[in-house]
């Protein structure tokens, strides 16, 4: 019985699309839906920049508080953007048990995240919005399918439907 979904999101232009989908499965299975998005930590050029322009002190301290804050605006952000697209359907917002932001390796941040829950299932998208269109699956997609140790619920996604056609 599935009773914890877990649902991967890039907040991309297709991610109300993948939502849909994860509410539609947490109602069909009575489950609790628990939400992640991975923040890719900083490059090494971003981190070069910080390092010429702030001292040793302030640079900790941005790492420290600085980042913190940046991860709770973007749980503030996955919030609003649910509100804004549930629009009139706002009592599936209670189906939300949960939503983390966590910085690292998204692949690795999301299977992380299904041992942490003991997530039955996985709801992702097949690509970010900045995939190539000659690719079916994104880099995380295509790690979480070879990886995930549960079923995994792949949405395809809407720009590519019918560009085989053509």
């Amino acid at each position: 019985m599935i009773r914890s979904i877990l649902y991967a999101t890039d907040l991309g232009l297709y991610s109300s699309y993948v939502l849909q989908h994860a509410l539609a499965l947490t109602r069909a299975f009575g489950a609790r839906l628990h939400v992640i998005h991975a923040v890719e930590p900083f490059g090494l050029f971003a981190e070069s920049v910080l390092q010429t322009y702030l001292d040793d002190d302030s640079l900790q301290q941005l790492r420290d508080k600085g980042l913190a804050n940046v991860m709770a605006s973007i749980k503030q952000r996955v919030y609003e953007s649910f509100r804004e697209e549930l629009g009139d359907a706002q009592a599936d917002l209670g189906l939300i048990a949960s939503v983390n932001v966590v910085q690292g390796d998204p692949p690795q941040v999301v299977l992380d995240e299904i041992n942490r829950l003991n997530a039955q299932l996985l709801v992702i998208g097949s690509h970010s919005h900045g995939a190539a269109l000659e690719s079916s699956l994104g880099r995380t997609a295509s790690r979480l399918i070879q990886l995930s140790v549960v079923p995994v619920y792949l949405i395809p996604m809407l720009q590519h439907r019918g560009w085989m056609d053509s």
